[in-house]
Parts: C-alpha cells; sequence; structure tokens
C-alpha cells in the first residue's frame, strides 16, 4: 500500500458484501483503506462498469487506475481466484501519473 501512496493516490475497493461484512474483513485482515459497499441497489456501481456477473451475483475482479479527472486511465479483470498482479498496477500506475 505504501507503494501506491508514493502516487499521491487513493486506493478503494468496492465490493457488493454488506458494508457490515466489509468492516469486519478489514478489521480481521488490518486494511486501512476504504472498502465501499455496493450492496443496494445490488450492483449497481459494478453494472456500470460492466463488470456484474449476473449468474453469480457478483462483480468480476476488476481494478482501475482513475484519473483526478474522472476518466478511467487502465484497467484489468483477473478471474477468481486468481490474484492481482500489484507490480503490473504499479507500473500502470507511473505511466498514468
Amino acid at each position: 500500500l505504501a507503494d501506491f501512496m508514493t502516487f499521491d493516490t487513493e486506493v478503494l475497493a468496492i465490493s457488493c458484501d454488506p458494508m457490515f461484512a466489509l468492516r469486519a474483513f478489514a478489521d480481521a485482515d488490518g486494511l486501512n483503506f476504504p472498502l465501499l459497499s455496493d450492496f443496494w441497489p445490488h450492483g449497481e456501481v459494478s453494472r456500470a462498469y460492466d463488470v456484474f456477473d449476473e449468474r453469480n451475483g457478483c462483480p468480476r475482479r476488476s481494478s482501475y487506475v482513475v484519473d483526478r479527472e474522472g476518466a478511467i486511465r487502465w484497467a484489468v479483470h483477473n478471474a477468481m481466484p486468481e490474484g492481482r498482479d500489484l507490480d503490473e498496477h504499479l507500473r500502470q500506475l507511473a505511466d498514468a501519473v
């Protein structure tokens, strides 16, 4: 997380889980960045980004670099349970700033 902060950025996570589940998850894993709930209306934000999986009732695992004007500069979608390549995320963030 510290590597991401060197770019004067904000890291956010969005999940379709209810906020109380997200709070428990953040507390259990010691996360210190905002976890936002897309619970109700269920998946509205995920649908807006066209990543909501209707069959499974949850979004695909996705990451975005959004600039200060709100434009998406980079996006990647990972299949579950594939993890994120944080080095690639940092490279894309460096290219965007």
